[in-house]
């Protein structure tokens, strides 16, 4: 059993878990995910790990209210537990000290951005991200981003704060004015993710995204998490998540990830919504 030590809301959607996990504290490392149950009939949830304190063996999550199981972790308090954590799982994400990198989120993906972006600011790396959401109460972590970006862009659909658009229209405007960036770190949905390589591959800008195909065992066993990377079949759990944009066969995946909607509707029946 893992404790609750912290629960916060971030949004009417999207909430935050410190969780006593001394293994996977110690462990850890940017890029990697955790898999949870909420109870011992409960399934299991792959949710990337948004931060990590080795001194007070806490691992932090962020999820969204989309689905039963959150629905179910969403109900826990603090000092409650939840019966599963299983991790660090996944290779954790290659980084190294570069000039300028940038990074680009767009909602929850901020989440397991913020960790690598960090990484590279204590590496000397000048750091700058774009956060993506649909209106100011979506954008995330962006008093935490502030402590260590150089730059801190937001874009948000209704234009309540920042740029009114998307977070590729930022993306463009910065490189189109001059600004060099050794990479780019974008995680969020698969759509935003594929955009935002069609804008690097034309400027030869190296990119790394972070995929979330269907999981279920998170080893690598049960081949349900594989994606097609350079032409080669992968598996997100075990050879990622991350991987190189420009290699990553983004229809594919969007594809593959829609092939439970029905059985999702029917579950969403079946509690009455």
């Amino acid at each position: 059993m893992y404790k609750i030590v912290k629960k916060q809301t971030l949004n009417n959607l999207v909430e935050l878990m410190e969780i006593h996990a001394p293994y996977v504290a110690k462990k850890c490392e940017p890029g990697q995910f955790i898999i949870i149950r909420v109870d011992e009939d409960g399934e299991r949830v792959p949710l990337t790990i948004a931060d990590y304190d080795r001194e007070k063996e806490t691992v932090t999550i962020i999820y969204q209210i989309v689905g039963y199981t959150t629905e179910l972790l969403s109900k826990k308090k603090e000092g409650e537990f939840v019966t599963d954590f299983v991790g660090p799982l996944g290779q954790p994400a290659e980084l190294e000290k570069k000039d300028r990198v940038i990074g680009v989120a767009g909602g929850v993906g901020a989440a397991p951005l913020y960790p690598q972006l960090r990484k590279l600011a204590k590496l000397g790396t000048k750091v700058d991200v774009i956060i993506g959401g649909k209106s100011a109460e979506y954008v995330l972590l962006k008093e935490l981003f502030e402590e260590f970006c150089d730059n801190v862009y937001i874009a948000t659909d209704d234009g309540s704060l920042g740029t009114k658009g998307f977070v590729t229209t930022v993306l463009e405007e910065k490189i189109a004015a001059g600004v060099k960036f050794d990479e780019v770190i974008s995680i969020g949905p698969l759509i935003m993710m594929k955009n935002v390589v069609k804008i690097t591959k034309q400027h030869n800008i190296p990119t790394m995204v972070s995929l979330n195909p269907i999981m279920i065992d998170g080893t690598g066993m049960c081949g349900g998490c594989r994606v097609t990377i350079g032409g080669e079949t992968k598996f997100a759990c075990v050879d990622g998540p991350d991987f190189d944009g420009f290699k990553v066969d983004f229809d594919e995946c969007m594809k593959r990830q829609t092939m439970f909607k029905e059985e999702e509707h029917q579950c969403k029946i079946g509690r009455g919504e």
